[in-house]
Formats: structure tokens, C-alpha cells, sequence
């Protein structure tokens, strides 16, 4: 078995670059606001996926199995009405 990379975090409160290089994208902690809105994962301009959140909603963790999901270019958050830590590596 291959050993993996350290798995490092960042938080953001707008939207912004997480990081900047290839990475792979293991989870994700949300923070609903008091109106619905959603988390957009973007690879070089290309959306990835998107999470939505509720209103008045609790803190929520979003795994991704495996590997996680690879990022060729660069990770960038679209935050809509939430914040958000993403663990890559």
C-alpha cells in the first residue's frame, strides 16, 4: 500500500482558495447560516460538487470515502450562506 500525504485543513468564512496545486479532498465541516445556501468545490473553474445546507441548520462533517476526490489545478470554495473547513492532502 502506497503511503498517503499528511492531510492538512483550511477554513474560510467567504469564499476563496483553499489550495493552490494538486490535492485530494478527504471531508469537509459545514456551518449553516440562518438562511439556506450551499458549498461549491470548484477545480480550476470546473464545479465538482455542491453540498447544501438548511436554515438555521447545525454543523455537519461531509466525508468522502476512499482516496477522496482529486483536484488537478487548485481547490477553490464558492460559499453561499455557510462556512466551511476543508481537509485535504
Amino acid at each position: 500500500m502506497a503511503m498517503q500525504t499528511d492531510v492538512k485543513a483550511t477554513s474560510l468564512g467567504a469564499s476563496g482558495v483553499v489550495f493552490e496545486g494538486r490535492a485530494r479532498v478527504k471531508g469537509l465541516i459545514i456551518g449553516p447560516t440562518g438562511n439556506a445556501g450551499n458549498v461549491t468545490l470548484s477545480n480550476g473553474g470546473t464545479n465538482v460538487f455542491a453540498i447544501q445546507t438548511t436554515a438555521n441548520g447545525e454543523t455537519f462533517n461531509a466525508l468522502i470515502p476512499g482516496e477522496g476526490v482529486v483536484f488537478t489545478s487548485n481547490v477553490y470554495a464558492t460559499l453561499l450562506n455557510a462556512t466551511v473547513t476543508v481537509f485535504y492532502g
